[in-house]
């Protein structure tokens, strides 16, 4: 259903993985997310000097929301982006018992994982990172925004499912959004496995690196019950209404 759309939203770079644009996606009651807003992302630390001048120009890079941990960027850092221009803005999606991470908490073990439970804790212990990055999204003048975590998928599909929901993107609309990771799945685990923080990766499309879309289905129908849809808990957690007119106003474009 959302084929043509995806296709147009992806953007490649030579280094970065697992990139696309959240536009083109439908809102209830018409209309569509707006391109050329925000984007997410796999870690971008292996960046070229041609990635960042895309990053730059064409996708229009203003903010990049980082949501590792602090131990995760003192390891991995942010390669040339560390000396552009772009705004850095470290906002962690951690469980509530996390405080930091070793390698061994950042790549879970078994070939079984609970993902729905992974999100529910996720969102609960990164509510402060959550509604600041809506609020960063909400503004004009921090666009574009990039917000990435290592793979892209869990934190970084939460964080999507979340704004998305909020702005009236149906559930399955924000799934198969979050399924599109999967096409990329065999490149980013070859990167991260390389890296310090995610060595020992399981195989792509097991534990951690499942993709199903009915785990977002799932987690945001948990939401939903619980708060109405992800912007009653945005609204719950101190977005104001006023802040939440500025998401819809800048993520969606009208028919």
């Amino acid at each position: 259903m959302y084929t043509d759309s995806a296709q147009r939203r992806w953007v490649e770079f030579a280094e970065i993985d697992n990139v696309r644009d959240l536009g083109g996606l439908p809102v209830s009651g018409g209309g569509t997310t707006r391109f050329g807003v925000a984007f997410r992302a796999s870690t971008p630390q292996h960046l070229t000097e041609d990635d960042l001048g895309r990053l730059i120009g064409p996708v229009g890079l203003h903010t990049l929301i980082d949501l590792r941990l602090p131990d995760e960027i003192e390891r991995e850092g942010y390669g040339l982006l560390a000396g552009s221009d772009v705004r850095l803005v470290n906002l962690p999606v951690r469980k509530r018992t996390q405080t930091d991470a070793t390698p061994a908490d950042l790549v879970p073990d078994g070939r079984e994982y609970d993902l729905v439970a992974l999100y529910r804790e996720l969102l609960a212990g990164s509510i402060e990172s959550v509604v600041t990055a809506a609020r960063v999204i909400a503004d004009a003048a921090q666009h574009s925004v990039v917000f990435h975590c290592a793979a892209g998928k869990d934190r970084t599909g939460l964080l999507a499912a979340v704004l998305l929901d909020a702005v009236g993107v149906p559930s399955d609309a924000i799934a198969a959004d979050y399924a599109l990771t999967g096409e990329r799945l065999e490149r980013i685990r070859e990167r991260l496995d390389t890296l310090p923080s995610y060595h020992g990766l399981p195989p792509v499309r097991t534990g951690i690196l499942a993709v199903d879309p009915d785990v977002i289905i799932r987690f945001l129908a948990e939401l939903h019950a619980t708060h109405g849809s992800a912007a009653g808990w945005l609204r719950a957690n101190g977005l104001t209404e006023t802040e939440l007119a500025c998401l819809r106003a800048v993520l969606v474009e009208a028919p």
